[in-house]
C-alpha cells in the first residue's frame, strides 16, 4: 500500500493523492451504476491489465472508497461497490466529467471552436 504524505497542502492534493492516476476514476465511474463483480470491472474499463486493477481496487477500498464482498461459495464470488464516502467522491468528479466533455475536441487538439467556458 502506498504510503500517505501528510500534511497536505490543500483538499485537491488529498483529493488528488485518493483518485490520481488514469484508472481509478474510470473505476469509480464504472461503479456508479451498482455493484459489480471483478469482470464487469475488467470490462467496463478498457485497457487496465488485471494486475493494476486489482492494484487499484487495493487502494480504492484501503481509501474506504469501495467495499469489497467476499461470498464463501465455489468458485468465490466477490463484488465491489462504492460506500458512501466513494458516492460523494464520484458527485465532486461528475462536474469533472462534464468539464471534459466540453472540451474533449480542444484537449484532442482538433481544429474548430470548442465549447465555451462559463
Amino acid at each position: 500500500m502506498k504510503q500517505r504524505q501528510h500534511p497536505y497542502s490543500c483538499g485537491i492534493d488529498a483529493a488528488l493523492d485518493v483518485v490520481g492516476g488514469k484508472w481509478k476514476a474510470l473505476i469509480l465511474w464504472a461503479l456508479s451504476t451498482g455493484t459489480q463483480r471483478f469482470g464487469d470491472l475488467k470490462r467496463l474499463v478498457p485497457g487496465v491489465t488485471e494486475k493494476m486493477l486489482i492494484q487499484q481496487l487495493r487502494e480504492l477500498e484501503h481509501d474506504g472508497i469501495i467495499s469489497r464482498e467476499i461470498y464463501p461459495q465455489v468458485p468465490p464470488k466477490v463484488e465491489y461497490s462504492l460506500t458512501e464516502r466513494g458516492v460523494s467522491l464520484n458527485a465532486a468528479l461528475v462536474p469533472l466529467g462534464e468539464w471534459g466533455n466540453a472540451n474533449m475536441d480542444h484537449i484532442c487538439g482538433v481544429k474548430g471552436v470548442a465549447a465555451p467556458v462559463h
